[in-house]
């Protein structure tokens, strides 16, 4: 894990409910250790600035899966897309990362033994965790799933554990890692 506590919060454009997302679980992390990114503010490049080595991000943004290319899997940010092409190129991956984005956790098998996609680009990396739907997410019912979750992570749980407790019995969404 890095040694501080910087916290990422990225809420993209045309999301209805991004705003009320990110303020929600603004609300449950120190201010001196919280980013936000929003309302004209969430491109590409301060994102990626962001994140770069933070010990958790959260992306509330429409995502897109190309089960041709994988890697150009997207998040749709105000200034265009950020693939896992552009995750790639961080210094440092968040040590912790919820993407709270349509089919983020999509993969496709690439060769005899690789599978890709928007999340597993950052596993190689180092990120220890990610927390992304296999699904389309619904904007609105996601917010409390998303304060929940980061409700437990706040309270010292780990992102498996914050998960299932946030989730109940709604599986739209893994954990992969810790």
């Amino acid at each position: 894990p890095p040694s501080g506590r910087r916290v990422v919060l990225v809420g993209g454009p045309d999301v209805p409910h991004a705003k009320a997302e990110v303020r929600a679980i603004e609300e449950l992390y120190e201010a001196r250790d919280l980013t936000v990114l929003d309302e004209g503010a969430a491109t590409a490049q301060a994102v990626l600035s962001a994140i770069d080595g933070c010990r958790l991000a959260h992306l509330a943004a429409h995502g897109t899966f190309r089960a041709d290319s994988p890697m150009f899997s997207a998040l749709h940010l105000d200034d265009g897309r950020l693939t896992g092409y552009d995750l790639e190129r961080l210094r440092r991956a968040p040590y912790r990362l919820v993407l709270s984005s349509c089919d983020s956790a999509q993969m496709a098998a690439v060769g005899a033994d690789e599978l890709l996609g928007l999340a597993t680009a950052l596993l190689h990396l180092g990120t220890a965790g990610i927390v992304a739907s296999v699904v389309p997410v619904n904007d609105e019912t996601v917010v409390p799933l998303m304060v929940r979750l980061h409700a437990g992570l706040s309270g010292g749980l780990g992102l498996a554990e914050a998960l299932r407790r946030a989730r109940g019995d709604d599986v739209s969404f893994i954990a992969i890692g810790a």
